[in-house]
């Protein structure tokens, strides 16, 4: 089976898109155990921001020498390609960034994970106006529905009067802003990964998203504000490793797959998220109304995909 074929295998990309998004559900909880061993309060924008900055520079390196010295690929790139990479690390690394950092300081763990699904429906919904052949269907409509109940559903806290509405816009709020940054940079990485290769892709993106963040964070930083721990050491080496590993894999899928039809995968980041910030964080829970809100989503998950059906025999999926 060539490359190609093995991508656009519906199996093979299902569960390499699954193995995606494990790796971005234990970035919630790892996340959050940082800015505690840290020390960080939620107005450490600036310390976060050169975490976040350190953190996806430190994987775009990683790729360029994992493609150079294994791979043994150029690295370079025509020009024309270079503004287009830039507006896709703006968006991608960025922008969604600067909003995933401090809405994760700003909100629970748990929250965090399922809010963070949003981007998936906000790209199925974006996917049927830009792409004739990548409609919503019923079975995508039945799974729009039910994912966008779960994320109101977790807004909804328990308390001595009952349910009250928990939202703030520097959490939930950032948290929501940041999928649609992350949606725009999905349509833009689906047209470029047609003409680049995914990791170079992956590696320019991630430098020049981060030298946005990094450029935020270093002026203001306040002079003594971090001690680094080896803890911090770890969870920081791990963290770039996701995010080279994952964003790789999820490129290549979508170079040969459709938009719409690869990112209902992205459902299961809120379920891992969710469960691993419940094993890991000691203050964070699941709740009856997270795990109602976690069946909504997985439900939503096996609707879309029980209803998108490939035009081509095989399993292949027209590559856009």
């Amino acid at each position: 089976m060539t490359k190609q074929n093995l991508w656009t295998n519906k199996y093979f990309a299902a569960v390499m898109a699954v193995f995606a998004c494990i790796l971005w559900g234990s970035a919630f909880p790892v996340l959050k155990i940082t800015y505690s061993e840290l020390k960080l309060t939620p107005n450490d924008v600036s310390a976060r921001m050169l975490i976040a900055g350190g953190r996806f520079f430190t994987a775009g390196i990683i790729l360029f020498i994992v493609q150079r010295v294994f791979f043994r690929q150029s690295v370079r790139v025509n020009r024309k390609f270079i503004l287009p990479l830039f507006w896709l690390g703006l968006a991608q690394t960025g922008l969604q960034y600067f909003f995933f950092y401090n809405g994760v300081a700003n909100s629970t763990g748990i929250k965090s994970a399922i809010l963070n699904s949003v981007g998936n429906f906000f790209v199925v919904i974006f996917a049927h106006f830009i792409y004739p052949d990548d409609r919503l269907n019923f079975g995508k409509i039945l799974g729009l529905v039910a994912g966008f109940i779960g994320i109101v559903l977790v807004n909804w806290q328990p308390g001595v009067t009952g349910f009250s509405w928990d939202f703030s816009f520097k959490g939930e709020g950032f948290l929501i802003l940041a999928g649609l940054a992350g949606t725009i940079g999905t349509f833009q990485a689906k047209k470029l990964t047609g003409q680049i290769k995914p990791i170079t892709a992956n590696a320019y993106q991630l430098i020049m998203g981060s030298v946005l963040l990094l450029v935020l964070g270093i002026p203001t930083l306040v002079k003594g504000s971090l001690t680094l721990t080896p803890l911090f050491w770890a969870l920081f080496i791990y963290s770039a490793i996701l995010s080279a590993a994952a964003f790789t894999i999820w490129y290549n899928i979508l170079k040969y797959n459709k938009a719409g039809e690869v990112t209902v995968y992205r459902f299961m980041i809120p379920i891992t998220g969710t469960i691993l910030s419940g094993i890991f964080l000691p203050n964070e829970h699941l709740t009856v109304s997270i795990i109602f809100a976690l069946i909504l989503v997985a439900f939503g998950i096996g609707s879309v995909n029980h209803w998108n059906k490939p035009k081509k025999s095989g399993g292949m999926l027209d590559e856009e």
